[in-house]
């Protein structure tokens, strides 16, 4: 009797299975984590006017390179939904001389998400899944300024107004939204390569200069607003 009984699920299951495949209708499972390039665009035009001034180059305009890291779970209790989470970070530099003092300014955006995504169920492979990334991030302009090598004893002496060395850092903390659009490519059951696009949304104005003193009437087109674009290289478990 309970062999007859397996014997019924399992012809049930098949059967089943088979007419999913036969529509593309099949639940997608797995679990993944990786390493992820990232590429993004804040508009730096509005800074890149005050960059002259201070003596450096403007920031490029194209984008600026980073590196993260990601992973996934699809939750079975909704089919073709994965939750997972993402962290990344990306900067540009650019330096000048000014009455010999070097001087330089970085640009740096960084963040992190929870990712919730729905991976179509009419396509087998790859995986192609829209989605939103749910967290918060950081945009961040140093300004250094030094005549070269400093010992420990001009460090102290640094807070002399008069010294060459002065260091400023500008910060704006912002809540961050964003659609996503990611295909996962499964080469085998262990490892997928993942391409991905989104826009970066900056939900927040206020910076703050160094120690936490609030800086006021900041443009408000420097922001971290953004479009970008992800790469990835995931080990885990996919069946797709």
């Amino acid at each position: 009797m309970i062999k007859r009984f397996a014997l019924i699920i399992a012809l049930t299951l098949t059967i089943s299975a088979q007419d999913g495949q036969s529509v593309g209708w099949i639940t997608k499972f797995g679990l993944a984590g990786g390493f992820n390039p990232v590429y993004l665009t804040p508009n730096v035009d509005e800074l890149n006017k005050f960059l002259p001034n201070f003596g450096v180059d403007k920031f490029s305009s194209s984008g600026m390179i980073g590196f993260g890291g990601s992973g996934y779970v699809y939750i079975l209790l909704l089919d073709n939904v994965r939750l997972g989470g993402m962290g990344f970070g990306a900067s540009q530099v650019s330096e000048g001389s000014v009455n010999g003092l070097n001087r330089e300014a970085e640009l740096s955006l960084s963040g992190g998400a929870f990712t919730v995504e729905y991976t179509l169920p009419f396509i087998k492979t790859p995986a192609v899944s829209i989605g939103a990334m749910i967290g918060g991030g950081t945009l961040q302009l140093d300004l250094y300024q030094n005549s070269g090598d400093v010992n420990w004893g001009e460090v102290w002496q640094g807070f002399d107004s008069n010294t060459d060395t002065k260091n400023f850092s500008m910060t704006n903390s912002f809540f961050m939204l964003s659609p996503t659009l990611n295909i996962d490519y499964p080469v085998t059951r262990y490892l997928a390569f993942r391409v991905g696009a989104g826009y970066l949304v900056a939900l927040g104005d206020s910076w703050e200069l160094n120690n936490e003193i609030e800086l006021q009437n900041v443009p408000a087109d420097i922001n971290a607003n953004s479009f970008f674009l992800q790469a990835g290289i995931y080990l885990g478990f996919f069946a797709f």
